[in-house]
């Protein structure tokens, strides 16, 4: 009778001699599993163990945990006996398990990204530089949106998660953590909580050179979508604007939208500030996606960017390369602001004594959006 995946058996079939090539360890398959009957799946294949690793270097299973629980551990082991234990493991395959050393420690090897808006391109760049740097460090990344602060103060305390990294915080977000959990605080405001690190970005330094850009081409009347978020990040954004208009003399008509609603809503009030009488003939928005909001009302309206409209935008997401034409925005470094902050939680989760990050620095990108008025 043929044999099928639910009859495979790790042993030889009886009065076949064993041909277990040498230092292939018991039970792990030669090569390719039989194809099954239709409508089966191949028997899984066994992942080989420390046993395994144990009886190919001719040690014991307590000496391969040693190896690969950590330096300190490890030097416990002659060198010696060290390579041969690594060599064993290579040529079979092996690799340790985390989940036991994180166990031991009382820890889970996970931290939380906790962002306003999943679907908000900017935290896409965040997410990168985060996996990057945890990656670096062991860690695996977990993302989630719409966390307030009693959520995150119990996704911290059961156990869940090592550590926080929360950007971008509204104040909903802002309630008091337990003391021990070790968070991170990214494009957020560095009072929010001096016990723990915070990585700011320049966003009024990057706002500011927006309105200079604009007020060199002769603007006079600026157009300004901002975001009816109440995070710090918006806050600062508001006030550099505010302050630079103020001091070079420029005019405003100045409308609130929501980012969580994206481009549909950018739309919608893009047109109700283009079709005014005294509409401006350039707009200033608090990101790339509110940008594209105005192209779509400018081209409704018969408008065109830039002959008859100058459009800058924020962040420097993919989308503002690839507008036509291509969007004139001040880039934030997501990526960098991820990295910097995964760096400071994982000297935390260490023990260290992290230091105070430098607000990282903005920069405008010139494109096609923007023309002399």
């Amino acid at each position: 009778m043929p044999a099928t995946p639910d009859s495979v058996s790790p042993e030889q079939p009886s009065g076949q001699p064993d041909e277990q090539p040498s230092g292939q360890p018991d039970g792990l398959p030669t090569g390719p599993p039989a194809e099954g009957g239709l409508g089966t799946w191949p028997a899984p294949v066994r992942r080989p163990t420390g046993r395994d690793v144990a009886r190919l270097a001719g040690v014991s299973q307590a000496t391969v945990s040693l190896v690969f629980s950590g330096a300190e551990a490890g030097r416990r082991v002659s060198e010696a006996t060290r390579q041969r234990v690594r060599e064993a493991a290579r040529s079979l395959g092996y690799r340790p398990q985390a989940a036991g050393r994180q166990l031991r420690l009382g820890r889970s090897g996970m931290v939380l990204l906790a962002v306003p808006n999943l679907q908000g391109p900017f935290f896409g760049r965040v997410l990168e530089g985060v996996h990057q740097e945890a990656g670096r460090n062991g860690l695996a990344v977990v993302v989630s949106s719409g966390w307030g602060s009693a959520t995150l103060a119990d996704a911290a305390t059961a156990g869940r998660f090592d550590g926080l990294l929360i950007c971008s915080p509204d104040d909903s977000q802002l309630g008091e953590l337990p003391p021990e959990t070790p968070a991170v605080f990214l494009d957020a405001d560095p009072d929010t909580d001096r016990s723990r690190p915070t990585v700011e970005l320049d966003v009024a330094g990057g706002m500011r050179a927006a309105v200079e850009h604009l007020a060199a081409l002769g603007h006079r009347r600026i157009g300004r979508l901002r975001s009816t978020h109440a995070a710090h990040t918006f806050r600062v954004r508001q006030a550099a604007f505010e302050r630079a208009v103020r001091e070079l003399g420029l005019d405003v008509v100045e409308f609130g939208v929501s980012l969580n609603e994206g481009h549909r809503a950018a739309r919608t009030v893009a047109g109700q500030l283009l079709a005014r009488a005294d509409r401006p003939r350039a707009v200033i928005c608090d990101d790339d996606v509110v940008a594209s909001g105005v192209y779509q009302a400018a081209a409704e309206l018969g408008l065109r960017v830039p002959q008859d409209l100058s459009v800058v935008g924020m962040d420097n997401v993919a989308v503002a390369a690839l507008l036509a034409p291509p969007l004139t925005t001040v880039d934030l470094p997501g990526e960098e602001l991820g990295r910097a902050g995964a760096a400071a939680l994982a000297g935390l989760l260490r023990g260290e004594r992290v230091a105070p990050v430098a607000p990282l620095a903005t920069s405008l990108v010139l494109r096609s959006s923007t023309a002399s008025a």
